[in-house]
């Protein structure tokens, strides 16, 4: 069985690309992957297999 979390992306103007790739690797280290990636509106959707 799977579980999501979804968070929306706050972007900023200064050290974007370095702050999404820290709250990537954060949540890549909680065991989540990211599933899905909305352009428009920032969103990230992980997965991760619930009975881990």
């Amino acid at each position: 069985m799977k579980e999501y979390k979804v968070i929306n992306w706050k972007q900023g103007l200064t050290g974007n690309n370095k702050r999404l790739e820290d709250t990537l690797n954060q949540y890549a280290q909680s065991g989540w992957r990211v599933c899905h990636l909305a352009e428009h509106t920032a969103r990230i959707v992980f997965e991760r297999d619930k009975n881990r």
